[in-house]
């Protein structure tokens, strides 16, 4: 395998609008050794959210990263599907727990920050995820399969463990035809359907007093009270402006961490996946871009009118990512030759400058993509070998995104959280970073 990697140059951008600021890092990287004999190739590109990722806790972020790489990178070098090794990944992300130093949430489009929370879940998705207002936890997620365009997705779901599991079995199934009588098989259930459509497919259920963990209960009880209060307090919006001018002065930030993946295979076929547990104190039944068709993940493989494959999950506020179908638009942005400059600019125009979010404030979210297509060896190797070249990259319009990507050739997985600049404005800046490296077939 050969890769590029290693920052080096920050150049700003201009926008068209002179709110934001557009941060390109080029990124390179020296070459590895070569692909070993019988190994299998493949490459994972995974996310913990984009909002804000605390110093002191940034090794907790890369180590939950590097561990969901290692399973996607596991199952492909043991021959599994794109789609399997996507899940793997997720299911590790799911699961994964830790402190975050602070977490936001929003109320009547305002946010309040509370730089009090010390203990929540170190991921917002599956277990121990963010409660709804009644207390309860209900989860979204989704995958996508760049081969067949099949599509899985569950929303609002509760009793589930891990929900992408039950999205990627909803795949699978859908990939196996009618049902009886002719029925069509569902891509997309919700709430008790969703419940009950998975334990009937051996999926076991998760008792609620398992899925709340002792950190996302305090954290409830904690936002309840500040909800409450602000109900009592905000009684116009003149009164609502001021608590948050005074938040905003606090030394800390929000998070938004939907969690999710994106897998090429040594086929070139690509998937991805994402999950997340949604706002804090959402109302119940809502459903975000994690559960939603080409707003919180897209894959699709090279075709007539594709010349790359490419894969995508996204990261942010629910609301701002399903009005501009963020995944999906990066991914047809990604079929132009620069793919750097079309996600800066998908990032520019069709997320924070979208018309269809021109009333808010500040639009955050963050995606990962990658694309990828078979090419001809060095011209000057003696020995012609197939070759898969994979671009990655990342972008963000919030404060941080902590990624990891790994190789099936590679001995561990590397992490990175990308933040904006100092004095940058999260909802009105876009970062963007990324590599490239080369995966040989192996030799027979």
């Amino acid at each position: 395998m050969i890769m590029e990697k290693g920052i080096s140059s920050v150049e700003v951008l201009p926008s068209k609008s002179s709110q934001v600021t557009a941060v390109k890092v080029v990124v390179k990287e020296p070459e590895t050794k070569q692909t070993q004999r019988g190994k299998r190739v493949g490459f994972v590109l995974v996310h913990a959210g984009a909002g804000y990722h605390s110093e002191s806790k940034a090794k907790e972020y890369k180590h939950v990263c590097k561990r969901a790489c290692q399973k996607a990178i596991e199952k492909l070098q043991a021959g599994a599907l794109a789609t399997d090794a996507v899940t793997a990944a997720l299911i590790e992300l799911e699961l994964a727990r830790g402190t975050m130093c602070s977490f936001k949430f929003s109320l009547s489009e305002e946010h309040f920050r509370d730089s009090n929370v010390q203990d929540s879940p170190f991921t917002n998705a599956g277990m121990g995820s963010n409660l709804n207002l009644l207390g309860e936890i209900e989860c979204d997620a989704s995958i996508m399969d760049g081969k067949s365009l099949n599509f899985g997705a569950v929303g609002a779901l509760s009793g589930i463990k891990n929900p992408v599991s039950v999205a990627n079995r909803l795949l699978c199934e859908g990939q196996k035809g009618k049902l009886s009588a002719g029925r069509i098989p569902p891509c997309f259930l919700v709430g008790e359907g969703a419940f009950r459509w998975a334990v009937d497919h051996g999926i076991p259920a998760c008792p609620p007093g398992i899925m709340a963990t002792r950190f996302s209960l305090a954290a409830f009880k904690r936002n309840k009270r500040k909800l409450e209060l602000a109900e009592k307090v905000e009684t116009d919006l003149i009164q609502l402006k001021k608590r948050r001018q005074s938040s905003e002065k606090e030394n800390d930030s929000g998070t938004l961490d939907t969690v999710g993946a994106v897998v090429v295979d040594q086929e070139g076929n690509v998937a991805a996946a994402v999950s997340s547990g949604g706002l804090a104190l959402k109302h119940p039944g809502r459903v975000g871009q994690a559960a939603l068709y080409g707003c919180g993940c897209w894959a699709e493989n090279t075709g007539a009118h594709t010349p790359y494959s490419t894969a995508v999950s996204t990261s942010g506020c629910g609301e701002h990512l399903v009005r501009t179908i963020l995944a999906r638009e990066c991914s047809c942005a990604l079929q132009t030759e620069d793919a750097h400059q079309a996600l800066l600019e998908t990032m520019q125009n069709k997320f924070i400058g979208s018309p269809f979010l021109a009333n808010e404030d500040g639009v955050l979210g963050g995606v990962i993509v990658l694309r990828s297509c078979r090419c001809s060896a060095e011209p000057e190797l003696s020995q012609e070998k197939p070759t898969l070249l994979v671009e990655f990259l990342w972008s963000h319009t919030t404060e941080s995104m902590c990624v990891g990507y790994m190789s099936a050739q590679d001995g561990k997985a590397k992490t990175h959280i990308s933040r904006l600049p100092p004095g940058a404005v999260a909802g009105q800046s876009v970062a963007i970073e990324g590599g490239v490296c080369r995966l040989e077939s192996p030799e027979s």
